[in-house]
């Protein structure tokens, strides 16, 4: 944590920013290691707060780095000002992607003089790399899907239903050690698999249905992401034919993944393939996104996306197809990028179409 304090009060500098109010739960965590749901921290060169309650006083001395000075009590905001204009600051910058209009209406009053100023992407770009402790969290995530899915797949016949498929999968992950689900558990079969979204209905699952299985562990709150597609029975040689560009697209796309290449780079070479097959327009999503606290952190693998890859990132690779009327396959795995390329952190999850 000292090692992010460090980093964060050099950007701050580099902006001219002299104090900055962190509000979002997740970057919260991320600088203090405070894991509760309410909490703000208040950083600059010779600033490092943190403000909370009186039921998180013995998770604080246990959580938050000792770099922090707890400051303790139900109104956060007068806390906040009271330190502010205590050290006598003439502007407070904060981030706007998580400060909500009321308490921004609010602060402005109760500050007077003090400018309250807008920033967005602070702590979240520090974030895009993630350290070693970062990394292993993630990759154990991975191992719990592994597992998971391993002990699904015999569930996966006729008659069975979406919401029992899901259910027994978000139960696997739990007793291999996460602490919960990542998202909302997406199984998709038959023409529901054309959903991109679709999570578990109801349905009974039938012979020929392609299933898509999107879902994802949490080990010590960094997110794992993994999509598979499974066929109920023999599928049709269009199911062979969608899930063979797919496929040959999502292979593609990893390939290119080295630190140097653009984000949108990437997210061409797979787009490209889909297109020259002739199903460019039922593909409507990014191939990929960062993940780590969060399931969708930057940097976004998509269309004219300028970021450059660097070593420590981590991101997913997922195009799709999705056919109304018809149903989809979308396959997807993470990707460590490494000082020489990358590393495939879902590698020993299979995706050959699984005949169930």
């Amino acid at each position: 944590m000292k090692s992010r304090l460090k980093q964060i009060r050099k950007i701050l500098a580099s902006k001219r920013i002299n104090l900055l109010l962190i509000s979002n739960p997740l970057n919260v965590r991320y600088l203090t290691g405070f894991t509760g749901s309410t909490g703000f921290c208040l950083i600059g060169q010779n600033v490092a707060v943190f403000f909370s309650d009186f039921r998180y006083r013995t998770q604080y001395e246990k959580q938050v780095d000792k770099s922090f000075r707890f400051v303790e009590g139900n109104n956060y905001l007068d806390l906040i000002v009271r330190e502010v204009k205590g050290r006598g600051f003439r502007r407070l910058f904060f981030e706007d992607e998580s400060f909500n209009f009321r308490n921004f209406t609010l602060m402005r009053k109760k500050l007077g003089k003090i400018k309250f100023l807008s920033s967005s992407g602070i702590v979240d770009s520090m974030r895009i790399i993630k350290d070693k402790k970062e990394i292993s969290f993630i990759k154990e995530a991975a191992v719990v899907n592994s597992k998971a899915l391993s002990e699904l797949v015999p569930q996966i016949k006729s008659g069975v239903s979406e919401i029992d498929l899901s259910n027994f999968l978000e139960s696997s992950m739990k007793k291999n050690g996460s602490e919960r689900n990542a998202f909302d558990t997406i199984v998709a079969s038959g023409v529901r698999s054309s959903l991109p979204h679709g999570l578990a209905s109801t349905k009974k699952i039938k012979k020929g249905n392609l299933i898509t299985i999107d879902f994802g562990s949490v080990v010590n709150g960094y997110h794992a992401d993994t999509t598979r597609v499974f066929s109920c029975g023999e599928p049709s040689k269009k199911s062979r034919k969608i899930y063979d560009i797919v496929l040959r697209a999502q292979k593609a796309a990893i390939e290119k993944v080295a630190p140097g290449v653009k984000c949108g780079e990437v997210d061409s070479v797979a787009r490209k393939i889909i297109q020259k097959e002739g199903y460019g327009e039922f593909f409507g999503h990014g191939t990929g996104h960062g993940l780590g606290l969060f399931i969708h952190e930057a940097p976004r693998i998509a269309p004219n996306q300028d970021a450059i890859l660097q070593p420590n990132m981590i991101l997913t690779i997922e195009p799709g197809i999705y056919l109304q009327g018809w149903g989809g396959v979308r396959v997807e795995d993470m990707i460590l990028v490494t000082e020489k390329g990358k590393e495939i952190i879902t590698s020993d999850i299979s995706k050959e179409l699984i005949v169930c």
